[in-house]
């Protein structure tokens, strides 16, 4: 049976626990904003090589983690570099158990020669959103992580974390750049107004993630030209609210 971190497999704050928030980022996609986020996150989504990045990227990815502390972990995806992992795939189970199967072993395999350990698994673009709305993509990607018992990290109330129930710890996941529809997904970049722009207002979003889905990490996309001013005003905000920073997993 899997280790869980609490009865629902979430990650939540106690009454008797302080109020901390894990701040993540989607890394090693080769958007070139990876050195400027590192110092404001305190947890990087490594890309895999798949879906974006190469093996540059991610080498250099991994060695800024070690430089400022931050805690890494993967981000699979699907083989679209076109689409950047955005298009959704129609695949049976094993193949999408292989295809994440084998980008995590790539990338230990990287992380060992730097010695890094990947301590969680989160799912990238289309994958993420297939996994969180339909139960037979989640389980076939928990089947992928099982036998390794890493945190998986998903929206809170999806059919991810429905599939991690029992079997592996699950970590509920805001988002401070995007807007949400009133089922708990998020709101699909193609239309208009999918995105926040302004920090506070952003907060704002994240204390009511905080308050009423149990969210313990936020993510700030990466591969925003805004990213770097946008994690940087989220962090000096969530930390002047006194809310601390730290990964969710050490």
């Amino acid at each position: 049976m899997a280790r869980s971190l609490n009865t629902k497999n979430r990650i939540l704050k106690t009454e008797n626990t302080p109020m901390f928030l894990d701040l993540n980022a989607d890394l090693g996609e080769g958007a070139g904003f990876d050195e400027q986020l590192m110092p404001f996150i305190t947890s990087a989504n490594v890309c895999c090589g798949e879906h974006a990045g190469g093996a540059e990227e991610i080498a250099a990815t991994l060695e800024l983690a070690l430089k400022y502390g931050v805690t890494v972990g993967a981000h699979p995806g699907y083989p679209d570099r076109e689409n950047f992992g955005r298009v959704e795939f129609d695949l049976s189970d094993r193949a999408i158990t292989e295809l994440v199967q084998h980008q995590l072993k790539a990338l230990d395999e990287r992380g060992r020669e730097k010695g890094i350990v990947m301590r969680y698994v989160k799912p990238h673009g289309a994958l993420y959103n297939q996994a969180c709305r339909d139960r037979r993509i989640a389980d076939a990607i928990v089947a992928a992580v099982v036998d390794s018992q890493r945190p998986i990290v998903g929206l809170p109330s999806s059919q991810l974390e429905a599939a991690c129930q029992n079997r592996l710890p699950f970590v509920a996941e805001g988002f401070a750049d995007r807007r949400y529809r009133a089922d708990g997904s998020l709101v699909p970049r193609s239309e208009a107004d999918a995105f926040i722009h302004d920090p506070e207002e952003s907060v704002k979003q994240v204390e009511w993630l905080m308050r009423e889905k149990g969210i313990r990490t936020i993510c700030v996309h990466g591969d925003n030209p805004s990213a770097v001013a946008f994690a940087k005003a989220i962090r000096e905000t969530l930390l002047a609210r006194g809310i601390s920073l730290k990964p969710f997993i050490n």
